[in-house]
């Protein structure tokens, strides 16, 4: 990447704790990348090689923006996206799927031509990756040791980069689906406009959770599902548009586990969305979201368990 390179590597779990340093340097100096994770359990009590977000959700800190799919069709699709937003955007990308309930899947799915593969990646901004390359022939200073003074203000001036990341993604998926007509979201949601009940997940949990809502809506009863696709940086924008405004309760299914923590990562997201929503007047009024966790380890999840989801938001004081 230093040198100017068009990089990528494939990873999971364990191997991605180990290029933890690298990758908040690789954020932290601007540097376009895309790593493809098979999200995958880290060794905990016990070592696992099967599939859950334990590991992305380790490395969120990282800088990384992180999409993520629930097939292998949106696997091929949204790495090509990523590969075209990180150029844009500058912010690297992490681009997951499930480790071996996608990543191993054995299905059909449509293969992007090279020439919309083309068409996505702006070559004046491979030239302009290549131009900031570390190179004796224009020297420039990358890397250096900050004290007090300046490491604060160096570590706000990123901001601006990742403000403009969930415009630039939803862009590149818009163009992508120009070509191909397969058209994606930061946030997909499936349902009424009027729906009462919606469960939040990621990933390929989203794909059981959506089947089941359909059904349940053919027995008459107004529930949706809401797929998160760019995890990183969370669009709290694109979230409050996809959400709709009747929901009365919602759940936020988190395939990932924080000992000690008063909830997991997407639920934390979901629910401090909605607060500011509440609190600056832009929704009228806070539903009741809870928490759950599921398919720790590829652990399977059916539609009798999303279901079951389903049918904890009936209650008053669901758990």
């Amino acid at each position: 990447l230093q040198s100017g390179a068009l990089t990528t590597t494939f990873t999971a779990a364990q191997g991605l704790m180990l290029m933890l340093p690298n990758m908040y340097k690789i954020a932290g100096e601007l540097t376009p990348t895309v790593f493809h994770i098979a999200a995958r359990a880290l060794a905990a009590g016990t070592s696992s090689i099967f599939g859950d977000h334990q590991d992305i959700m380790a490395a969120r800190g990282t800088g990384f923006a992180i999409l993520g799919a629930s097939s292998v069709q949106e696997g091929h699709d949204l790495a090509l996206v990523a590969q075209a937003a990180t150029l844009e955007s500058r912010v690297p990308f992490m681009h997951f799927t499930d480790g071996f309930r996608t990543s191993h899947e054995y299905n059909k799915l449509n293969v992007l031509p090279d020439e919309h593969i083309r068409a996505m990646v702006d070559e004046d901004l491979v030239r302009a990756h290549r131009r900031r390359a570390l190179s004796p022939e224009h020297p420039v200073i990358r890397g250096t040791w900050q004290n007090p003074d300046t490491y604060f203000q160096s570590r706000e001036v990123v901001n601006p980069f990742y403000a403009q990341v969930p415009g630039i993604v939803q862009a590149a998926m818009d163009r992508l689906a120009g070509l191909c007509g397969r058209q994606y979201s930061l946030f997909r949601y499936d349902g009424p406009a009027d729906a009462e009940r919606v469960v939040v997940s990621m990933g390929s949990g989203a794909e059981v959770v959506r089947e089941t809502a359909a059904w349940l809506r053919a027995q008459g009863e107004k529930v949706g599902a809401l797929q998160v696709l760019l995890f990183r940086p969370f669009s709290a924008e694109h979230l409050l548009a996809a959400l709709p405004e009747t929901v009365q309760s919602v759940a936020v299914l988190d395939r990932t586990k924080e000992p000690g923590a008063p909830m997991e990562p997407l639920h934390a997201d979901v629910i401090g969305v909605l607060a500011d929503a509440v609190a600056t007047g832009r929704r009228q009024r806070m539903p009741r979201v809870i928490g759950g966790r599921y398919g720790l380890s590829s652990k399977d999840f059916t539609p009798g368990m999303a279901k079951a989801v389903f049918d904890e938001l009936k209650k008053p004081e669901p758990k």
